[in-house]
């Protein structure tokens, strides 16, 4: 028989990990590129192939996280787009 999962246990907010933002626990994969990878359309084996070492379990609980925590996902979203562009800006793209 497998080992039951505490399904609360696959998120982590750890102070000085990711900047203390939700993230798949013993990794530093962000919850928001997960959300943002759903809403772009791919599904949970889609994301899950993306990276090598988080599981279709791990992916649930990332969105399940999202769709409890809507406005403050979308928040970090706004907030990484905005410093993404300031980036750019500071740093274009040579040719």
């Amino acid at each position: 028989m497998a080992a039951t999962v505490e399904i609360g246990t696959l998120i982590s907010r750890t102070p000085g990990v990711c900047g203390g933002r939700p993230c798949v626990a013993g990794t530093r994969i962000l919850v928001t590129p997960i959300a943002k990878m759903h809403n772009q359309g791919m599904t949970v084996e889609e994301i899950a192939a993306s990276w090598e070492h988080i599981s279709i379990a791990q992916v649930h609980a990332a969105l399940a996280y999202y769709f409890a925590n809507k406005v403050e996902v979308h928040a970090a979203l706004e907030e990484e787009e905005r410093e993404y562009e300031r980036l750019a800006k500071q740093f274009p793209r040579q040719p």
